[in-house]
């Protein structure tokens, strides 16, 4: 059976064909990744079907935000689709883009191949209702689905099972921390497989520095924003999801790599408010583990840039978590384990695959899974 991997974001996608066998991903056929806002979908799917010896069986979507209603992969039908919508100002950037590859891949594979959706909040659906709730009257909280749902949940979950794979003798890969670094960064905390915490919330805004978004903020600085420069609530939204972060800091670069490489003092504040923000969350989810087994680094950032690793965990001895440092910094794209021989923490960098995680999601549903 021929699945094909359809995972986009705002402004890029990317595209791969797995042949499965007993229940897994066994081989990877074909793979594609294309950015830019004026990407055409059909364009780019029938190019990338085109490669294949055979129409797809199954084409299984990354779909950011699943709300309350979806906590595990489903078979796509006109009643999901109806249903994503609904959920797309949950997920403004995310969601209708995901909506539009679904609605193409339907288009052109015909009702014959099976869509499945995957949801990055899926893997968070369980959080300890102390993790997940806001401290709102129940009228805003339950009555409007305002909670924290987590997101990059497909990463996480990669990163858990590879250490998982890497580390037999930690029942369930024990008590880690998973660290995604990309353009959206995120933390969680994961016991056995089970998410306790997660540092994005209602929204993918919420928690650590990021390249363009702001990460935690006071919410009173909106409404006074919204005074002081006469912006509307979604002027101040694509503001801190568009404009703030890293590029906002730096007024550069929202790039950590590009920004170490910069000696402006303002480009080497950014970097160091990132670290900062990433080092307290570590502090942080050791607490709520009640102890760390494992740092998991993974993303564009976190696999590629071993100075943000390096700052991030220095003088954390007191954690039990030291690096060696000459392993650290030759780790680029690679999987290593970058932790000194006498740290009582493992400290690994793992290229994510969400691909693979969507495809065992994709058989969960249609059988084999």
């Amino acid at each position: 059976m021929i699945v094909v991997t359809l995972n986009s974001g705002s402004t890029s996608v990317k595209l791969a064909a797995y042949d499965t066998a007993a229940g897994k991903a066994s081989a990877r056929l074909a793979s594609d990744h294309q950015s830019g806002r004026d990407m055409d979908a059909s364009t780019v799917l029938r190019a990338f079907l085109g490669k294949l010896r055979s129409p797809p069986d199954v084409v299984v979507h990354r779909v950011v935000h699943g709300g309350e209603r979806f906590t595990r992969p489903v078979r796509i039908d006109e009643d999901v689709v109806t249903q994503l919508r609904d959920l797309s100002e949950l997920a403004p950037l995310h969601n209708p883009k995901a909506l539009e590859w679904i609605d193409t891949a339907r288009a052109i594979c015909g009702r014959d191949v099976v869509q499945v959706a995957v949801f990055d909040t899926a893997f968070f659906a369980s959080l300890p209702r102390r993790a997940a709730e806001y401290a709102v009257p129940a009228r805003i909280g339950i009555d409007h689905g305002v909670r924290r749902y987590g997101f990059h949940g497909l990463a996480h979950e990669a990163m858990w099972r590879r250490c998982c794979e890497l580390y037999p003798t930690l029942p369930d890969g024990g008590r880690l921390i998973t660290v995604q670094l990309g353009g959206g960064c995120s933390i969680t905390a994961v016991d056995k497989g089970h998410p306790l915490d997660n540092s994005m919330g209602f929204s993918p805004l919420e928690g650590l520095v990021m390249d363009t978004r702001c990460g935690d903020i006071d919410p009173s600085i909106l409404p006074y924003l919204q005074k002081r420069m006469a912006l509307s609530s979604e002027q101040l939204i694509e503001t801190l999801n568009q404009e703030s972060g890293l590029l906002g800091l730096s007024g550069k670069y929202a790039n950590p790599g590009e920004l170490l490489a910069d000696p402006a003092p303002q480009s080497q504040f950014a970097v160091d408010i990132y670290c900062y923000r990433l080092r307290k969350y570590i502090g942080a989810y050791c607490a709520v583990l009640g102890g760390c087994d494992g740092i998991v680094f993974g993303g564009g950032v976190g696999e590629h840039v071993p100075e943000v690793r390096e700052r991030a965990l220095a003088d954390m001895g007191w954690a039990g978590i030291e690096l060696d440092v000459a392993a650290n910094r030759a780790a680029r794209g690679t999987e290593a384990a970058i932790h000194a021989s006498g740290s009582r923490v493992r400290v690994q960098v793992v290229p994510v695959d969400e691909e693979v995680v969507m495809v065992r999601g994709a058989l969960t549903v249609v059988g084999g899974g």
